[in-house]
């Protein structure tokens, strides 16, 4: 599949996501409060993909598994501790990168700003920024003001979170659980692939033979595909 094809999907995966995270937000929420705020994110965020091509990918996997057990809260970020699990020790959450540049861009909206700009969306623009540094120009809007979360539990995002193992119907009631559609189960459980291949084949795969019982070859996927 065409890069330009999969920076297509990409962006529907994530206006898909913004009807999850939709809440009392709005444009350039802290226009006021901390002018540069964006600027600041993108600045870093771009800085860091010029010279590693797989955080796109990273962010785009952090921001969705965030926003699928609390809402977009920045709860994903939240360290375990004696007595609790948090989502990062969740098996889904395991393989998540980018932590570190998370941590970088909030430090400098601290030092500017401090106590203003949530990590929720440092995560959200981070998403966007990341994806649009290809395009050099922000190919969706993102609107900001959300809250951070301060509840952060292991056994939440392992109920939340879509695993391989589920079948297409227990994946199509876990999306209309966060009012996504099969078609963004479709475009979401591709982005998970490396970046600018987009693979929706085992998903697809899935679908079709849990609808008809008929196992399709890869040979004709390929051809869906292309």
């Amino acid at each position: 599949m065409n890069t330009n094809l999969s920076s297509f999907f990409i962006f529907i995966a994530v206006f898909g996501l913004l009807e999850v995270c939709h809440g009392q937000l709005r444009m350039h929420f802290y226009e006021e409060s901390c002018p540069h705020a964006e600027e600041i994110v993108k600045e870093i965020i771009w800085n860091r993909v010029a010279s590693n091509s797989t955080l796109p990918a990273k962010f785009l996997r952090m921001h969705f598994h965030d926003c699928f057990v609390r809402g977009c809260d920045g709860s994903v970020l939240i360290d375990s501790t004696p007595n609790n699990l948090a989502e990062k020790a969740a098996i889904p959450n395991l393989s998540l990168a980018g932590f570190d540049v998370i941590d970088e861009v909030k430090t400098k909206l601290e030092n500017t700003c401090p106590g203003v700009v949530s990590c929720a969306d440092i995560v959200a623009l981070a998403a966007r920024d990341s994806v649009s540094y290809q395009f050099q120009r922000p190919i969706w809007d993102v609107l900001t003001g959300r809250r951070d979360g301060i509840i952060s539990r292991q056994s939440e995002a392992l109920a939340n979170i879509p695993t391989p193992f589920f079948n297409f119907t227990t994946l199509k009631q876990s999306f209309a659980n966060k009012s996504l559609t099969v078609h963004d189960l479709v475009v979401l459980s591709g982005k998970d692939s490396k970046w600018g291949k987009v693979d929706i084949q085992l998903v697809l795969g899935i679908a079709i033979s849990s609808a008809t019982g008929y196992t399709i070859s890869q040979e004709k996927m390929t051809k869906i595909l292309l």
